[in-house]
């Protein structure tokens, strides 16, 4: 502040600076490519702000006086720290790194978004993660989250979403079940012993489609109920029932035989993986990269 309270001006620092390293007024203004009048009005300006006399001038050159040079040197050091600051701020404009908030619901979350974690870190050694696996929405502005990864149907949000990649709905059971064999329509299920998913909105109605034989929907029973993905498909794993489970999750169980594909013929409705974060003008490097390299492993699993 100057003596009459009023705020200083730092941009005026920037003309004197460039008149005591020229020596002349005109060279000055050269540099900073504005005419010698504005760099002549700045200077006396920051004189009256900061009442004292700063420039002596000669017949050759301009010099600093004793509060000048003083002044000069402080101005070194104020205008290089603005400068690293804006340097450090275009290459973290550039390059990710930072921390980086994550949430992701516990099934996508622990089968896909947890290892990809590892393989970005390793990429990006600036960047750290914070990843929070719930099956619960949390709003990613006032949990100060970068990036929410929602899996299935998404409701309207003012948030920004973006769709990067579908998943399939696969009915499944142990091979081992004794039913089994007398299920070749999707009404045959209903009389099965079923593990309900209280996670989604509709756990107990499903709608199968054949290219042949239309749409049939058809309505269950549980007989026994979980509240996560992962827990339905451990009690389906050890023979408890059927159960609708996403592809991403059931994968290497249906590769090694430890559950099969019931009704592979008919089709459950498909959903979508988004990923949403809060609305603003730049995306952080850090967030960009993370979705691209959640993009690539999507497509890399593509037939």
């Amino acid at each position: 502040m100057t003596k009459a309270g009023k705020q200083f001006n730092l941009n005026r620092l920037v003309y004197f600076s460039a008149v005591v390293d020229t020596g002349s007024f005109t060279r000055a203004s050269d540099r900073l490519g504005v005419s010698k009048t504005v760099v002549s009005q700045q200077v006396a300006r920051l004189e009256e702000e900061i009442g004292a006399s700063l420039l002596v001038r000669t017949t050759r050159r301009v010099e600093p006086t004793e509060a000048g040079v003083s002044l000069h040197e402080r101005c070194q050091r104020i205008l290089r720290e603005v400068d690293d600051a804006y340097g450090e701020l275009a290459q973290n404009n550039t390059e990710p790194r930072g921390m980086l908030r994550i949430t992701a619901p516990n099934d996508y979350g622990h089968s896909v978004i947890a290892p990809l974690t590892a393989a970005f870190c390793a990429k990006y050694p600036s960047c750290q993660i914070d990843l929070v696996l719930t099956d619960s929405r949390i709003d990613p502005v006032l949990n100060q989250i970068d990036l929410a990864i929602r899996v299935g149907w998404l409701d309207s949000s003012s948030l920004l979403a973006r769709r990067v990649g579908a998943f399939e709905q696969f009915l499944v059971a142990a091979p081992d079940m004794a039913e089994l064999p007398n299920v070749t329509q999707p009404e045959d299920i209903e009389s099965l012993p079923y593990i309900a998913n209280t996670a989604l909105k509709n756990p107990l109605a499903w709608d199968f489609s054949h290219d042949e034989n239309g749409t049939r929907s058809v309505q269950v029973k549980a007989k026994l109920s979980v509240n996560t993905t992962p827990a339905a498909l451990c009690v389906a794993r050890e023979g408890g029932g059927v159960s609708v489970l996403p592809d991403f999750l059931v994968e290497k169980e249906l590769a090694s035989g430890e559950l099969v594909h019931v009704l592979p013929d008919w089709r459950l409705p498909s959903g979508g993986i988004y990923v949403v974060y809060p609305a603003m003008r730049f995306r952080p490097p850090k967030v960009i990269a993370f979705v691209e390299m959640l993009v690539k492993k999507i497509r890399q699993k593509k037939p």
